[in-house]
């Protein structure tokens, strides 16, 4: 269940930074939504892509995608 709760966390904090970069793309911000790419949102989506490859201890956690039931 930790896992789960790792993995939801992280794709949380992964979508609201893509709803960050949309309002700066919509307000012309585009200096500031590069940046924010370039730093906060890479390091928010290397969060997610490590946790998925972690493969959990059994297979009661295991998403679907990685060979879960």
């Amino acid at each position: 269940m930790a896992y789960k709760r790792q993995l939801q966390t992280a794709l949380d904090r992964f979508d609201q930074g893509l709803a960050r970069l949309h309002g700066m793309v919509k307000r012309g911000q585009n200096t500031q939504a590069l940046h924010f790419m370039n730093n906060e949102l890479k390091d928010r989506y290397d969060e997610l892509q490590n946790i998925i490859n972690i493969t959990p201890e059994n297979d009661q956690s295991r998403v679907g995608f990685l060979g879960g039931r």
